[in-house]
C-alpha cells in the first residue's frame, strides 16, 4: 500500500509519500509545495492544485490522507488555508475516493503517544519509526509523513476515517 499525507498549508504543504508491505513503512518521498506571498491567490490556488497532481500522478497513492485543519483565532489565515486545502482536496478528487482525515490530536497520539505532543516530538518520532538518519524538514513534510503513518497505524479501522 502507497500513502500520501498532506499538511495543508498555504505558504507551505507538506506531504510524504510513505509505502507498507502491511508490516513496517518505508519512506518514498517527503517535501513541500511553496507558494510565495508574491503571487496572486489565484496563482498560489494553481500551483498548489498543479503540484498535488503531479505528486498523485507520480506517486499513484492508494489512499491519501489529509491533516484536519484547526484554528483558534485568525480567521483570515484558516480561509486562506481552507483554500488550499480544498484546491488540494479537488486535485485528489480528480483520482481516487479514498481519501481520509486525522485531527491533529489524533495524528499525536498514533505517532509519538501524546495528544499535546509538540512539533519535535513529532519530527524525533517520525525519523525513530522509519529508521531515518535525520529529521524530515521541513516540519509541515514531517507533518505529512506522521499524517501518512497514522493511517497505516489505523490498519482495518481507517474506513472510520474517511472523509465525507
Amino acid at each position: 500500500m502507497r500513502i500520501l499525507g498532506i499538511d495543508p498549508g498555504l505558504a507551505t504543504m507538506g506531504f510524504g509519500v510513505v509505502d507498507s508491505d502491511g508490516k513496517k513503512p518505508r519512506l518514498v518521498t517527503a517535501g513541500a509545495v511553496i507558494t510565495t506571498p508574491d503571487m496572486r491567490m489565484y496563482e498560489r490556488l494553481l500551483k498548489i492544485h498543479d503540484d498535488v497532481r503531479d505528486l498523485i500522478q507520480l506517486y499513484k497513492p492508494d489512499d491519501i490522507v489529509f491533516e484536519e485543519l484547526f484554528f483558534a483565532r485568525n480567521v483570515t489565515t484558516a480561509l486562506n488555508v481552507g483554500a488550499a486545502r480544498g484546491t488540494a482536496l479537488c486535485a485528489c478528487a480528480e483520482f481516487t475516493d479514498s481519501i481520509y482525515e486525522y485531527t491533529p490530536m489524533q495524528i499525536k497520539q498514533a505517532v509519538v503517544g501524546y495528544g499535546k505532543a509538540d512539533k519535535h516530538q513529532i519530527q524525533h518520532m517520525v525519523k525513530l519509526l522509519l529508521g531515518l538518519p535525520d529529521i524530515i524538514r521541513p516540519d509541515d513534510a514531517a507533518d505529512a509523513v506522521a499524517a501518512a503513518l497514522t493511517h497505516f497505524n489505523a490498519g482495518h479501522m481507517k474506513s472510520e476515517y474517511r472523509m465525507k
